[in-house]
């Protein structure tokens, strides 16, 4: 494709955010998972369940998210995101109408957490690689403009979701949201492509390493044998996991721990939901700017100041809590930029869906571990309070393992 070639009727440098926006747009029905913890306490209630099994929809939901976004990266790849989002679409939506009509936490697992979870995975890799293949110039901020709409969608989800469980209950909430992620979805979708082999925005050329080898060179199994991939890797899950379990418990910890009514507590998750929506391409710009070295160690900082504000709070600390959830969903939606701008920037384009569904399966670890902690701090101590001792653990570890590992691969 020339660098004069029409997108959207437009010239290709101009047309080629029109994929970001849709990106943007798709992600918002596709990130209402963040939204999970205003539904957690009336399935709780509605199934007697303790608040493990109330978690167990999110983890599910995620992990499942986490393993079909990899095995959705060969398809994306040789198929076009198309036809490969298209699909995910409606499965995203037959996952949320069939929880509709569950009738224990069981078939919430099932249903919301099994097949919604896998067609989010389906659809996630899409809009990624869109903007990653788009924008090789402007990796981290298209990716994370692109997913901002995943990080904000529980600023329009969650008040959404309140209101209509107040009228119509928890499932039928499930049934009417459904309805209208499919529609959006798949008519979206429609729209989504790759540029052609070869394409490259007007006025730019890639810059090369230094000792002639180039990230492209880098195949999937390639990547695995670096230590820059378990870097990133482990980096991310670190990330994921105090993330995650924070937003899994958002609005609990402020009905239970601060004292909060349920109105404000589901106000304050879709302030978070902001956050965590401009953590994307706050940490995307960030990644090209000071490297993902840089937005990593950042990021742990972050996340390791909000843990110990935590450990501090209790009946009333409203303030303290806001911050400090405003840090851990930052920083999740950070990692959920420096986790695709770096598996480009250290591993290259070629194959780059494939190659990201390897690198995202830290999140679904991250969901398992973190609905681990959150769970077990509530059954077995009494208070989600003790989580947050963990976190504040892994912020450290990670800064470590970032100042160690997370760089350029070499060749050997």
């Amino acid at each position: 494709m020339s660098d004069d070639t029409k997108v959207f009727g437009m010239s290709a440098n101009a047309g080629r955010w029109i994929f970001v926006v849709l990106g943007m747009i798709i992600n918002m029905c596709l990130g209402a998972v963040y939204a999970y913890s205003v539904f957690k306490k009336p399935l709780e209630t509605m199934f007697n369940a303790t608040a493990t099994q109330g978690n167990l929809p999110f983890m599910v939901f995620l992990a499942i998210f986490a393993l079909f976004t990899f095995f959705s990266g060969r398809f994306i790849d040789k198929l076009g995101p198309r036809k490969v989002m298209i699909v995910g679409g409606i499965v995203v939506g037959l996952g949320w109408i069939l929880t509709k009509f569950a009738g224990s936490m069981t078939m919430v697992v099932i249903t919301y957490g099994v097949i919604g979870g896998a067609g989010v995975g389906i659809v996630y890799g899409g809009p990624v690689s869109v903007a990653t293949k788009w924008f090789p110039d402007k990796k981290g901020l298209a990716v994370g403009l692109s997913l901002l709409g995943f990080g904000a969608s529980a600023f329009v989800t969650a008040p959404l979701a309140k209101n209509l469980i107040a009228s119509s209950g928890p499932l039928n909430t499930f049934g009417m949201m459904g309805i209208g992620f499919l529609i959006v979805t798949v008519i979206l979708s429609m729209f989504m492509r790759f540029p052609e082999a070869g394409w490259k925005p007007a006025g730019w050329n890639p810059p090369q390493p230094a000792g002639g080898a180039t990230a492209s060179s880098f195949t999937a199994g390639q990547m695995l044998s670096t230590s820059s991939f378990y870097g990133l890797w482990l980096c991310y899950i670190l990330g994921s996991t105090a993330g995650l379990m924070a937003i899994g418990i958002s609005a609990t910890v402020g009905r239970e721990v601060i004292g909060l009514d349920i109105g404000t507590a589901a106000f304050l998750v879709s302030i978070f939901a902001i956050f965590n929506g401009i953590g994307r391409p706050i940490f995307g710009a960030l990644s090209d700017k000071i490297t993902p070295r840089g937005a990593a160690i950042l990021s742990f900082v972050i996340i390791a100041v909000a843990s110990f504000m935590m450990l501090s709070a209790g009946q009333g600390s409203t303030i303290l809590y806001a911050i400090a959830f405003c840090g851990f969903w930052l920083c999740l939606g950070g990692w959920l930029a420096i986790g695709p701008a770096g598996t480009a920037t250290f591993f290259g384009l070629e194959g780059y869906a494939q190659k990201y569904g390897v690198m995202f399966s830290a999140y679904g670890l991250g969901a398992i571990i973190g609905g681990i902690i959150s769970g077990m701090a509530k059954d077995v101590f009494g208070s989600y309070l003790k989580a947050f001792i963990p976190t504040a653990g892994m912020a450290i570890l990670g800064i470590i393992i970032a100042l160690l590992l997370l760089k350029p691969p070499k060749r050997s």
